[in-house]
């Protein structure tokens, strides 16, 4: 299942079932779980970790070093969960010691051709980088948040859980969860209801959500105040989810 013209390193551990392609490097310090298919002209350098049924497309490249001017070589990590679909031309660089030292994929995401994951950055779970999205260094992206086309975001950004970032936004500051927001620079237009539907969540919790939005952005209050009355909701998983993603923002919320 390997192709006799992969160059793959000797100190690389590939599980037995893994599929690589036609002229794709594999260097030092990379470990594939089972399951992963890696296709032609990819290129995973190390240290990288990665677990089982990822499917690597063609010229993807996984693991390299930052050109952050900070960075001078230093041998962090990334690291890559199961299942994950990374299509053609995808980019996603390692950590630097600034940091964590490593930039974290979670499981089961979707990132579209030519999407960019920077350094030190922390995907969830269920993500989407539809095409030419790009995230800089230090970037949180939620669980089941969706990124659109070219949408750019800004270092040490955070994007909340369930939130849809339209397409060529630029996202300056933190967006709290279940948010739709768009433009440039991204602003909040309203509840992610279509999305919050789907994953499950009943009428009650995103009517809770509509009700906890309007309070942060249409009623002028103060951030505080927002917050208070908030809380005053109740204490079901979404308000919990909402005010956790403002309260956490270390760069101020869009508004």
């Amino acid at each position: 299942m390997i192709h006799p013209s992969a160059i793959i390193d000797p100190s690389a551990k590939i599980a037995d079932n893994v599929s690589i392609g036609p002229w794709t490097t594999i260097g030092p310090d990379v470990e594939i779980g089972e399951g992963c298919n890696i296709a032609s002209h990819v290129v995973i350098k190390g240290p990288t970790v990665m677990g089982a049924g990822n499917h690597i497309y063609q010229f993807s490249t996984i693991g390299d070093g930052t050109p952050d001017l900070k960075y001078k070589g230093e041998p962090t990590k990334l690291i890559i969960g199961d299942n994950n679909v990374i299509r053609e031309g995808v980019t996603i660089h390692r950590g630097t010691i600034q940091d964590q030292g490593k930039t974290v994929i979670g499981n089961d995401n979707l990132l579209m051709a030519y999407a960019h994951v920077g350094h030190d950055c922390v995907i969830g779970d269920h993500v989407i980088l539809v095409n030419n999205a790009s995230i800089s260094g230090h970037v949180y992206v939620g669980d089941w948040a969706i990124l659109s086309g070219y949408a750019l975001v800004h270092q040490f950004v955070h994007i909340g859980a369930h939130c849809f970032v339209g397409p060529a936004a630029f996202v300056y500051h933190d967006i709290p969860a279940f948010i739709t927001a768009f433009g440039s620079p991204a602003e909040p237009r309203t509840i992610n209801r279509e999305g919050l539907k789907r994953r499950g969540f009943d009428a009650d919790q995103i009517a809770l959500a509509n009700q906890a939005y309007k309070l942060l952005y249409r009623r002028g209050l103060q951030l505080d105040e927002s917050i208070k009355e908030i809380t005053k909701l109740g204490d079901d998983a979404v308000i919990k989810m909402f005010l956790t993603s403002i309260e956490n923002s270390t760069r101020g919320i869009i508004r």
